[in-house]
């Protein structure tokens, strides 16, 4: 997917050779994830939450009641279904599970009033993990990322979720 001169004169039906650039950009966007996860799990070490757990509780914030299945379209954090994470959210007394009104079998996910405590916590670090980039970049900058970030993700499950929980236009 680069557009280098190299890739340019690739005849139709060969894949081009990387070029060094191909590969920084590949190990910039790798670094600076896991950068972003190492900050963000030393914030949230003190409350013994995972990123990933604190995702769901930020989605579940966001949009509530929630089904697993609708959870699991809405996070990057976790491929396939976030039921083991869920599970652990629950025994912590973080999340609750309600059978549906209409139809019993279907289990709604909502924050329990211990999971809304923790709301404040959460948004703060996710503000300053934010930050890393925010503090860092210009607002031109950011969105010529975002957009060629969306580009790139755009058909896979992860830029399916992220489409789905901020929106195209976001």
């Amino acid at each position: 997917m680069s557009h280098s001169p190299a890739t340019m004169e690739t005849p139709p039906g060969t894949t081009p050779e990387p070029t060094p650039n191909d590969s920084e950009l590949r190990y910039l966007l790798l670094a600076a994830q896991r950068e972003g996860a190492r900050q963000m799990t030393a914030q949230l070490r003190p409350l013994n939450l995972t990123p990933a757990q604190a995702e769901i509780l930020l989605v579940l914030a966001e949009r509530t009641p929630l089904t697993l299945a609708e959870v699991g379209r809405l996070i990057v954090c976790e491929s396939g279904s976030p039921s083991r994470i869920v599970d652990t959210l629950t025994k912590r007394g973080l999340v609750d599970r309600e059978p549906g009104q209409v139809d019993r079998r279907v289990v709604y996910l909502r924050l329990s009033p211990r999971g809304e405590e923790l709301l404040p916590t959460l948004r703060a670090i996710d503000t300053r993990t934010d930050a890393m980039v925010t503090d860092c970049l210009t607002p031109e900058e950011q969105q010529a990322m975002t957009h060629g970030l969306r580009r790139m993700l755009n058909g896979t499950p992860s830029g399916t979720a992220l489409a789905a929980r901020f929106g195209r236009g976001k």
